[in-house]
């Protein structure tokens, strides 16, 4: 059975709230290694909230220490990006397709 986390992510001390996203420093290197994690299938959903200063993923791994060692090698982690919060996702219903 998958277990699924819910991860919150915030800005860190790079973050140019200035700038949108796609012009951060380090953007194509952050951009690419997100792109393997949706392609790996650890990345189910994810994208910014409306505030621009958070980011929700839908994650797909064993336990919280996974997520945080496969986010701890995002290029933006620490800098761009810390993780506020990890939290284990009971999903009871689903919509989507098979």
């Amino acid at each position: 059975m998958a277990i699924f986390h819910l991860v919150l992510r915030r800005d860190g001390p790079e973050w140019d709230p200035s700038r949108p996203m796609e012009e951060q420093t380090d953007w194509p290197a952050h951009a690419s290694f997100m792109d393997g994690l949706v392609e790996s299938g650890f990345i189910i959903l994810g994208g910014p909230l409306a505030d621009e200063h958070r980011v929700v993923h839908v994650v797909e791994a064993e336990s919280d220490d996974a997520v945080r060692a496969t986010l701890a090698r995002d290029p933006w982690s620490g800098t761009h990006l810390r993780v506020e919060a990890i939290d284990p996702w009971t999903i009871r219903l689903d919509g989507r397709r098979t």
